[in-house]
């Protein structure tokens, strides 16, 4: 029988990760992009990773459509992006700075602790997500501390 859903954000939440927001563009060029947690590499041969993706986000046909994304992982100060980019604000973009990924123009927000840019391999089913695999293709990592969320709370490294 499966756990409650209550105990489920307990028992998930017990798990501290780092925080990213990832980033696609939509068919008419409009950046697009949500907060996810759910994020983790995959394969070193090829260089793979993976995202769960709500089926419910606008970023879903943009990266669909697209066919690649950007992983912004995110510094211990950008606490707002990832509210931001959580919330179902209409212009998430606005007065953010980004420049655009080299191969799928994807933002890559300034300040960001690393930024990892793929191409979609794969897509499969997992339940109201959608689990996207990402060939990684380049990205950039840089010094600095990250963001990282823990029972329902932002910390901090000690």
């Amino acid at each position: 029988m499966p756990v409650e859903r209550d105990d489920f954000f307990r028992l998930m939440g017990s798990f501290a990760s780092g925080v990213t927001v990832i980033t696609s563009r939509d068919e008419d060029g409009v950046p697009r992009g949500f907060t996810a947690s759910a994020f983790c590499s995959l394969s070193l041969s090829p260089p793979l990773c993976m995202v769960g993706v709500d089926l419910r986000t606008e970023s879903l046909p943009a990266i669909q459509s697209s066919g690649g994304f950007v992983i912004n992982i995110l510094a211990v100060d950008q606490q707002d992006l990832s509210q931001r980019f959580a919330s179902k604000a209409a212009d998430k973009f606005a007065g953010v700075t980004y420049r655009e990924g080299p191969v799928s123009g994807a933002p890559i927000f300034d300040g960001a602790l690393a930024w990892i840019e793929c191409r979609v391999k794969e897509m499969l089913p997992g339940g109201d997500h959608l689990i996207v695999v990402g060939e990684i293709e380049g990205g950039e990592a840089y010094n600095g501390e990250p963001l990282l969320y823990f029972r329902s709370r932002y910390r901090e490294l000690a």
